[in-house]
């Protein structure tokens, strides 16, 4: 973890746009600053949360710099018109290589969540998948709804949990330094302007593995890869 836990990617007016560290709490925690108390101290101003990520998630998060800015971007999530794309890392083959993971989500033991057959209220992610090497996977995450651990559990649903993620990979045996969940762009527009912002992840020692990174690299712009048509 970098000494502040994050960095600057991108600004516009009346927002920020930095990549969050792994291991680094979105608000405030056990007397530790968390993210938003970081970003303000180095500001020297406020900022507002319109959106957060996982502790153990790593990658890019937007932050409004004055209020107004704040309920745009607010408003926008809600409408859903930001358009998120994660990175993971998986030791276990899925039950299919591409698709679409949907259904209802409830609340499992220990904290976490389990996804339902119904469709209700659900929980939509499309996702892709390569082979980097034997017993590494990589994943393109694109969820169309934001709800709490939704990837995460879209990920075991099909058979292939997020390397390194405690709640709900349990079984690894060699436990890998980090979760390998990595919000690495967004896209928005805001004002009349689009606004698109990219970050592979910096760290983790299988990310930064040279295979690792020549199959993110080869990728390309994550919203042009072939994403599955969309469900529901």
């Amino acid at each position: 973890m970098s000494q502040r836990g994050f960095a600057l990617v991108g600004e516009g007016s009346g927002f920020l746009v930095v990549n969050k560290d792994p291991g680094l709490d979105f608000h405030d925690c056990d007397g530790q600053p968390g993210l938003c108390s970081r970003v303000r101290d180095w500001l020297g101003q406020a900022v507002f949360a319109v959106h957060r990520l996982d502790k153990a998630t790593s990658g890019l998060l937007l932050l409004a710099t004055n209020r107004d800015c704040a309920a745009a971007l607010a408003a926008l999530f809600r409408e859903r018109a930001i358009e998120k794309y994660y990175l993971a890392l998986s030791d276990l083959a899925p039950r299919k290589k591409q698709g679409f993971v949907q259904g209802d989500m409830a609340r499992s033991r220990r904290g976490s969540w389990k996804l339902l057959r119904s469709i209700e209220r659900p929980t939509r992610t499309r996702f892709l998948s390569w082979p980097v090497r034997p017993g590494l996977r990589l994943f393109a995450l694109k969820p169309l709804t934001g709800r709490t651990h939704q990837l995460r559990v879209a990920m075991k649903s099909l058979g292939a949990p997020i390397l390194g993620d405690a709640l709900y990979h349990p079984l690894v045996q060699d436990w890998p330094d980090r979760m390998y969940l990595h919000a690495h762009t967004l896209r928005f527009s805001l004002g009349g302007e689009l606004f698109a912002y990219a970050c592979a992840p910096t760290i983790g020692a299988m990310f930064l593995e040279e295979q690792t990174k020549r199959a993110i690299e080869a990728l390309g712009p994550l919203h042009a890869l072939p994403w599955p048509a969309r469900k529901g």
